[in-house]
């Protein structure tokens, strides 16, 4: 396990030398995010019986900075190691395709809870929030940011340059994420596009966070659980099986 951890420790202390971009940064951006929709929507929208706007959106927007930041993690870490020249001191040690997979994945998960639980201290103060299934946001919030770390490896893995990340990122990513009910509740929406938005597996992970807090949520929890784990499960095959495959690292 020695080289899992030395990955692993890393990976966390590459982000956490520039913690100013790579944590405090979401942060000041989720507060925009809450200043401006929350103050400009609080008296007009309510999305669930007896839950303010504003209260409604700090854990979309939780989840949003975790899932963001997990991804940006793994995905740029690979990129950057593939420029620079120096992933070959991480290919020449004899780690396995699974600590190499565990080191990067398990880093982007440290850096998303982190931001998550940053944007939650500094806008959990402008919304009545309650906690009526705790064990749910955390599991969801486990989980999301699994996945997304496990996209960013692959992304990581796909990209030669960081233009090549970057419409992995703009085209997929943060239209998935914006489009996954962090600002709605997809109950406002038209059947047809109630329909789409059920074919986005982001809109699972903040759907079922967001009933950690409210107990109410758009789909059952049981059912997200269930989606999200499938996803992560293919995901991860195809991550590892990438890693082990040496695609696109060892050419």
């Amino acid at each position: 396990m020695v080289g899992f951890q030395t990955l692993f420790y890393k990976e966390v202390l590459r982000f956490w030398k520039v913690a100013t971009q790579t944590i405090g940064a979401p942060i000041l951006t989720a507060m925009l995010y809450l200043l401006i929709f929350g103050h400009t929507l609080k008296d007009h929208v309510e999305v669930y019986p007896g839950v303010q706007y504003t209260a409604f959106l700090i854990p979309g927007l939780v989840m949003m900075s975790v899932l963001q930041n997990a991804f940006a993690n793994t995905s740029s870490s690979l990129t950057q190691s593939k420029m620079t020249g120096n992933l070959v001191f991480v290919l020449l040690p004899p780690l396995s395709h699974w600590e190499l997979y565990g080191g990067y994945v398990l880093a982007a998960v440290v850096r998303g809870l982190m931001v998550g639980l940053g944007v939650f201290v500094i806008t959990a103060w402008f919304g009545n929030l309650s906690f009526v299934a705790p064990w749910w946001i955390v599991i969801f919030a486990f989980l999301g940011a699994a996945l997304l770390g496990t996209m960013g490896l692959i992304a990581g893995i796909w990209a030669d340059k960081f233009d090549q990340l970057a419409v992995f990122q703009n085209f997929l990513i943060m239209p998935l994420t914006f489009l996954a009910g962090v600002f709605y509740s997809i109950k406002s929406l038209p059947p047809f596009w109630q329909a789409v938005s059920h074919l986005n597996p982001f809109f699972y992970m903040i759907d079922g966070f967001r009933y950690g807090f409210f107990g109410q949520s758009d789909v059952n929890p049981l059912v997200s659980l269930a989606i999200i784990c499938i996803a992560l499960a293919l995901l991860s095959t195809l991550a590892v099986q990438m890693l082990r495959r040496g695609y696109k690292l060892r050419h």
